[in-house]
């Protein structure tokens, strides 16, 4: 429980639940253990800014340095407006619109990552319309296997991102007919939530095979961008920061870079999952002969990651742990330490809005405030209305 006191948790007493946390110096302490890794080798990173788009991490994140990636004109936009330095903007995503990319060309962003060869053809066309010349990079799909959730993989030939290995013949193509395009550097991004640092070194392999094929067919190679994926320990919450220094070292020992080559990263869910937890608290408690539930009054609204993903989330129970107690009380004057298995689940009207099965928490009474840990990524940035809920606000550390 490093993220919470009695202090705290008196706080939370106090606030509407459900609510997302965010500790403020757990973040600060993550930028900066990325920045010191990443700059030992001279490597550029950018945020990826669909894990987590709260303003005020946003604030947090751009005095440090860091680009950012986004995914939508909107993640453009609120870049910009957040202080991010547009030449430190990558715009990548399968599917941008010609509204989108005509946001990115007036705001004369760093680069988009191109994901097809038709998108060669409709930024060219969108640029010379504005008399500019567009940065592109192209993202390849090098078929590496990210050994992640299949629902989160994104380099294999199956899935619908990048431009396969097969197709690079009409890419050059497309390069040489379109002159208003300026061609950086090759870009990947095999999948998200990456804990074996081994899947890192195919994709390295891959990217020096990539590189050579593009310089030896004409087209000078500026930038590497090996795009993201690191995951964390959800399993240990207090284990606040991803070892970016083994993750740069993977690229620094077997990336082949070349004299003027630059080396780019898409880094989201590393640097913010573990600075927010979700706060809520026990509405109704259900004993049955082979089922206990904990009802809560946050649900797949608000962390939608264990019913989409199947997930792993630490749960804990504040108030039995820190001995301030919720609105029910137990007849003894001291807390039971019983422990019993509890099904965690939302008030949504889904047999689905469920946080995990069989949890073992101390004995738990409505008004019992539940932290789900690890919800700094993938948390805040997929809530949703449905059932017509009330969207949720944020307390800070600070």
């Amino acid at each position: 429980m490093a993220m919470f006191n009695k202090a705290n948790i008196n706080k939370f007493q106090q606030l509407d639940t459900p609510f997302y946390y965010y500790d403020m110096e757990v973040l600060r302490q993550t930028l900066d253990a990325c920045r010191d890794a990443s700059a030992k080798h001279g490597f550029h990173v950018h945020y990826a800014m669909k894990a987590n788009f709260n303003p005020k991490v946003l604030d947090m994140i751009q005095t440090f340095g860091f680009g950012a990636d986004c995914v939508s004109g909107n993640e453009v936009r609120a870049a910009i407006d957040r202080g991010f330095d547009k030449g430190k903007i990558v715009f990548a995503g399968v599917g941008k619109s010609d509204k989108e990319i005509n946001l990115a060309l007036d705001t004369d962003i760093f680069c988009f990552n191109v994901e097809s060869v038709q998108e060669l053809h409709i930024i060219n066309e969108l640029a010379g319309a504005k008399g500019k010349k567009a940065k592109v990079a192209i993202r390849i799909n090098p078929n590496v296997d990210a050994h992640t959730h299949h629902f989160i993989t994104t380099g294999l030939d199956e899935n619908k991102f990048g431009i396969n290995i097969w197709q690079l013949p009409d890419v050059a193509t497309a390069l040489r007919e379109c002159n208003n395009l300026q061609f950086l550097g090759i870009h990947f991004h095999i999948g998200s939530q990456i804990t074996d640092l081994e899947v890192y070194k195919n994709l390295c392999t891959r990217i020096n095979e990539m590189q050579d094929w593009f310089e030896d067919h004409g087209f000078p190679v500026k930038v590497l961008n090996a795009g993201g994926g690191l995951g964390v320990d959800y399993y240990n919450p207090d284990n606040d920061i991803a070892d970016f220094e083994s993750y740069f070292q993977v690229f620094k020992n077997f990336l082949n870079v070349k004299p003027g080559q630059e080396v780019h990263f898409e880094l989201g869910r590393a640097l913010v999952a573990q600075s927010a937890s979700l706060i809520s608290r026990v509405l109704y408690v259900k004993n049955g002969l082979k089922k206990n539930f904990l009802i809560l009054d946050a649900g797949m609204t608000e962390l939608i990651r264990p019913m989409l993903y199947q997930a792993y989330h630490q749960i804990e129970n504040l108030s039995q742990e820190s001995g301030v107690k919720g609105q029910e009380k137990t007849q003894d004057s001291e807390f039971k330490t019983q422990n019993l298995k509890y099904d965690v689940v939302g008030p949504i009207c889904e047999s689905t809005d469920c946080f995990q099965k069989d949890v073992d928490l101390p004995e738990s009474f409505r008004g019992d405030l539940i932290a789900i840990r690890t919800a700094g990524a993938y948390g805040e940035v997929m809530a949703s209305g449905y059932n017509l809920r009330d969207r949720v606000g944020s307390v800070y550390s600070e």
